[in-house]
């Protein structure tokens, strides 16, 4: 397998590794608070914690959040990235 093709794909598919970015809407700073970054964080613990994900790092901005994730199956009808 190689690992640095450079390749970009717009959807995930499951039990694959990927840097994944999620960007709020003109950029505006919705997660400043640290109130509003713990929403994040207990979304992916829910997530991993129903097996649905493994997440091997992470960082929550202000305005994006950065994954690195692999999924492990759908969350009910929906993907795992969805209901994240």
């Amino acid at each position: 397998m190689d690992y640095f093709k450079e390749t970009r794909k717009s959807f995930i598919e499951i039990g694959n590794i990927y840097v994944w970015t999620a960007t709020i809407n003109s950029w505006i700073k919705l997660l400043e608070q640290d109130a509003l970054k713990e929403i994040v964080v207990n979304s992916l613990k829910y997530l991993h914690e129903k097996k649905k994900i493994e997440v091997y790092a992470f960082i929550v901005m202000p305005n994006h959040v950065h994954l690195i994730w692999k999924t492990l199956e759908k969350n009910g009808k929906e993907t795992a990235q969805g209901s994240f």
